[in-house]
């Protein structure tokens, strides 16, 4: 028998194996080369309309015939010194001081508010550069951005926001390991010296910026968009010519090595600088890769998939034993776009060595290979390197991709405003379908838009001329340009029944949403790289691509390797130690893990095991088995008041210095942690709801935005006569309810109260929002719909920022974030009431909590008084942002931490005030019936046309059996007393 079982399971192995090498086979195999013809840009951005209003794009400036008649200033260099500016607005923090790297004055601009001028004579009419000579100030992690006026206006679109930008190194190497030998991310450090660079913006081109000026007086001025910055020249220069290939080999001292064989192979985890901290280290276990992890987490490459937006440069310092010719290998993967190629301008010291390096382009590939810097016929190029030290750069390069970006940007534009004119002709401005719109009726569209199959006929055909661009630079048809044609066939069936348009005009949105999806891809420009070779021409290193055998077979090595290697440091743990439990990412743990060995442990002597855990459903099962920890990081919100209930949560008011460390924190958000008097857990990050809205389609509207509900309602009309609304999601029920004054529960907890006065008041509001004022039920996607404009402003929380900030860089500048809106008070105030949770599980407030039966009660107070403390959440904040920027931004709870955060002013000032206003839920038994029966009373209102006191009581007779059920399993009677305080005046925060 278990002969028989042996056989099968030997069997099953080989099933799988062969499977793995006929996969790897038939991938490796040939593909069909097809060649596609090369359209030209001016081709694909045709069909652009120029600007009725403001500065026109970029793209459009360098063709227009003004900037034509210019011609590019030869032997030209205008330096304006920073210390003589002629004039600066009050809001611009300015002081001037002696610096001594640079040797004479510079100007210190201490925040991204206002602006400067500087007067400058151009001797001659030309195309010039601008150079700044600049140092960050130490701070936040995103690249400074100015925007650039000459003469009182932006000459292109772009020019509002110039990015100077920052550098980062790895604070230490080799790397930290945790306790079973895997390798800890390293904190970056910023390079805060001084750099001269000329202002380049590769989304745009492979070239600095060029800008066109007049002989004569000019008024340079820089307006504070974002960070602040020490600044010591601004300089106007002739371009740089950059020599094609045959000419930089020309230029050239004639000559070759004296070494003919030798090479060197330089680590790209091994970098010097990097202009943003996002550009991460990974982690990759293949055959060749170096070096070889051999089981255990090892950072062995850099970029991947976040290395991909334009701009984006990493160095690397490269050395050669002798001045002469050499060859640059790089051994990268490129597979995470399907069949897309990638861009990279390649600096050596600084400058692009010939017009080949820039927009390099890196064709897909399915694994790590080795591949020279080539001519089309895969001939490598030649680098003229002088014996010693270099910087070999790479700069993300999306200039080849931007006529289509702008193109379908523009289209979208287009659709939107078709759109419009269809929702006003037929009077259908519903977002729920078209629902609206009577079916019955016959239309004749070309009677009411004569221009209308034009239009649509000039979008599908760009549409498809696009896609021949594309596929002219990927020599290949890529899922992008499939969508694509799909979204052109759309149009087409719309154009072939024009008159059922006004039935499907929910399709434009469908085309909007597709386009805007596929530009983020069209966009993505993702290479990973493992090693760089610099080599003498005829050197034949001997380093090899993996074949399908080495895969398989290491693949088989890693595979037993897996029985006996350490994945859970719990096995390994110090039974003497303190055990803490965390459900976060692992980035998260090791940082906290080596904060601990710097600093706990030292500081305290208290030893301490730290162990990650998927998710809670672990914490309810090891306390079930016996098995839990001392305390648990990363749990949700409700989760100490969970164990509470059930006993298995400590106390944590009656610990000595509990008051300190409650002053930590907004009182309101501590609610959520008391039950029946006591205290039994601590917040370690927040998430609110704040409201976001597009300030240029505000000004274009000429609407403001709104501070309380009533303006909502003022403003409702315009939006929707312009085909537009706004967005407030069903689930936030909390805010009507306590901005009313109404309380979910009485003060005992025993009962619900949501048939008060004032909970039948906030009710009524929030579901007329619906009814009444035809906001959308259901928006899934709250982001899109901002991206595209069609619902411009919005409730969401502020975890919104951040996804805006990272993901959608084409409306940067054009939103911001504000308080939600509220109720006006008597005394003139402005209620902004709301519970603080997330919309989405992986953003929602995390808490700190000690399990009652831990026998090290007094070391993991210790251990929480320090984790809580504002220096310590200041410090965890700042590195963990530094591992990957703002998308790993800690919303720390600490009250005093949460000012040390890189947040702009103007975001931190209305993050404060909504926070002021934070009233959480308490938690009682029974409490995860009230958002369903709430919603329960909602639809009744909103979809079955049901009275709304009707569906209140409803629901709260319904809420109010679950609870007592809960209650009774608890052994609680309605003569108990849960003690719910009072909580009705918004938090002050004490001056220092």
């Amino acid at each position: 028998m278990r002969r028989k079982r042996n056989r099968s399971i030997i069997a099953i192995c080989g099933i799988v194996l062969l499977g793995v090498v006929l996969a790897l086979l038939l991938g490796a195999g040939p593909k069909e080369v097809q060649d596609y013809p090369v359209i030209a840009e001016e081709d694909v951005l045709s069909g652009i309309r120029s600007e009725e209003s403001g500065a026109p794009s970029y793209v459009q400036w360098i063709r227009s015939e003004e900037y034509k008649a210019y011609k590019p200033a030869a032997g030209k260099e205008i330096t304006v010194m920073a210390s003589d500016y002629t004039e600066s607005d009050s809001e611009a923090r300015v002081e001037s001081r002696e610096d001594q790297a640079r040797g004479t004055e510079v100007i210190v601009w201490n925040n991204a508010k206002g602006w400067i001028e500087w007067q400058v004579e151009v001797p001659e009419d030309g195309i010039y550069e601008m150079v700044m000579d600049y140092a960050p100030l130490k701070g936040g992690f995103s690249s400074i951005v100015r925007g650039v006026q000459i003469d009182g206006k932006y000459p292109f679109e772009e020019a509002e926001r110039v990015s100077l930008e920052r550098l980062w190194k790895d604070s230490a190497y080799p790397y930290e390991r945790n306790g079973i030998g895997n390798e800890i991310r390293p904190v970056q450090d910023e390079l805060l010296d001084w750099r001269s660079e000329r202002v380049t913006n590769y989304s745009l081109s492979s070239e600095p910026l060029r800008w066109a000026l007049k002989a004569g007086s000019h008024t340079i001025r820089l307006v504070g968009k974002r960070e602040s910055l020490t600044l010591h020249s601004i300089t106007l220069a002739s371009p740089e010519q950059v020599p094609a290939y045959s000419e930089y080999l020309s230029g050239q001292s004639p000559g070759g090595n004296a070494e003919e064989t030798w090479y060197e192979v330089f680590e790209a985890e091994r970098f010097v600088s990097k202009t943003a901290v996002s550009i991460q280290l990974q982690s990759e276990a293949e055959p060749g890769i170096s070096p070889d992890p051999k089981g255990k987490i090892v950072y062995n490459t850099i970029g991947g998939a976040n290395w991909t937006k334009p701009g984006e440069r990493i160095g690397w310092e490269i050395s050669v034993p002798e001045t002469g010719y050499y060859a640059i290998d790089a051994k990268y993967y490129q597979g995470f776009n399907g069949r897309s190629s990638a861009y990279r301008t390649v600096l050596l010291d600084g400058k692009v060595p010939f017009r080949e390096m820039q927009s390099y382009r890196f064709a897909p590939n399915k694994s790590f290979r080795i591949q020279s810097l080539a001519d089309e016929k895969g001939s490598p190029y030649l680098f003229y390197l002088t014996e010693g030290k270099h910087l070999l750069e790479m700069a993300v390069d999306t200039s080849v991709i931007r006529p289509v970006t702008q193109s379908l940007l523009d289209i979208n534009d287009r659709l939107t405003a078709i759109e419009r004119d269809i929702r006003a002709i037929t009077g259908n401005y519903g977002y729920d379908g078209d629902q609206n719109v009577d079916k019955a009726r016959t239309w004749d569209l070309r009677k009411y838009d004569p221009e209308l199959e034009t239009k649509l006929q000039s979008i599908v055909d760009e549409l498809l001329t696009i896609c021949d661009y594309l596929n002219g630079l990927n020599q290949a048809e890529t899922d992008s340009v499939t969508a694509l044609r799909v979204n052109a066939d759309r149009l087409e069936k719309l154009l072939r029944r024009m008159n059922d348009i006004p039935n499907r005009v929910t399709q434009f949105s469908t085309v909007r949403t597709s386009i805007n999806t596929w530009i983020q891809t069209i966009e993505a420009q993702s290479i990973e790289l493992d090693y760089l070779v610099v080599r003498t021409p005829e050197t034949v290193t001997g380093l090899k691509s993996p074949s399908t055998w080495n895969k398989v077979s290491y693949s088989t090595a890693n595979f037993f390797r897996s029985f006996f290697q350490e994945y859970d440091s719990i096995e390994a743990d110090d039974e003497d130690a303190l055990t803490v439990w965390v459900q976060r990412g692992k980035d998260y743990v090791d940082l906290l893990e080596l904060m601990v060995q710097q600093d706990f442990t030292p500081k305290t002597g208290i030893k301490v095991n730290i162990n990650l855990v998927p998710n809670t459903n672990v914490l309810l099962l090891g306390n079930v088995a016996g098995d839990q920890p001392d305390l648990a990081l990363g749990v949700p919100l409700e989760t100490p008041v969970d164990f509470a209930m059930r006993g298995s949560a400590e106390d944590l008011s009656a610990y000595p210095g509990f008051q300190d460390v409650f002053k930590r924190f907004n009182p309101g958000l501590m609610r959520s942690y008391e039950y029946d008097g006591k205290l039994y857990g601590l917040p370690e990050t927040q998430n609110y709801y704040m409201m976001f809205y597009r300030t240029d389609i505000f000004e274009e509207l000429k609407l403001d935005p709104p501070d309380t509900w009533d303006d909502v309602i003022d403003i409702l009309p315009t939006l929707q006569e312009n085909g537009l609304t706004f967005n407030l999601p069903k689930k936030n029920f909390h805010i009507p309810f306590y901005q009313h004054g109404a309380e979910f529960y009485q003060s005992n907890g025993m009962l619900p109260s949501l048939t008060s006065e004032e909970g039948i008041a906030a009710f009524k509001q929030w579901t007329n929002w619906y009814s009444k004022y035809n906001l959308p039920k259901d928006i899934p996607a709250f982001i899109h719909h901002f991206r595209n404009g069609d619902i411009p402003i919005g409730v969401a929380d502020f975890d919104l920022y951040i996804q805006l900030t990272v993901g959608a860089p084409e409306i940067e500048g054009k939103w911001r974030m504000l308080p939600l809106p509220g109720i006006k008070q008597p005394d003139g105030s402005v209620a902004r009431w709301s519970h603080n949770e997330s919309m989405v599980r992986l953003q929602e407030p995390s808490s700190i909590m000690m399990l009652n039966k831990s026998d090290r009660k007094d070391e993991a107070w210790q251990f929480i008084q320090w984790w809580t403390s504002a220096d310590v959440q200041s410090r965890y904040s700042s590195d963990i942002e530094s591992f990957a920027g703002i998308a790993y931004r800690w919303n720390t709870a600490n009250l005093e931490a949460m000012q040390t955060i890189p947040w702009p002013e103007e975001d931190l000032a209305a993050l404060n005030e909504q926070d002021r206003w934070v009233k959480n839920m308490p938690y009682v038994p029974g409490y995860y019936y009230l958002a369903r029966e709430i919603e329960f009373a909602w639809n009744n209102v909103v979809v079955g046309r049901m009275p709304a006191r009707e569906a209140l009581e409803q629901s709260e007779m319904s809420l109010s059996r679950e609870m007592m059920r809960k209650q009774e399993e608890f052994g609680l009677t309605p003569k108990d007393d849960l003690h719910i305080a009072p909580y009705d005046k918004p938090y002050e925060r004490s001056t220092p």
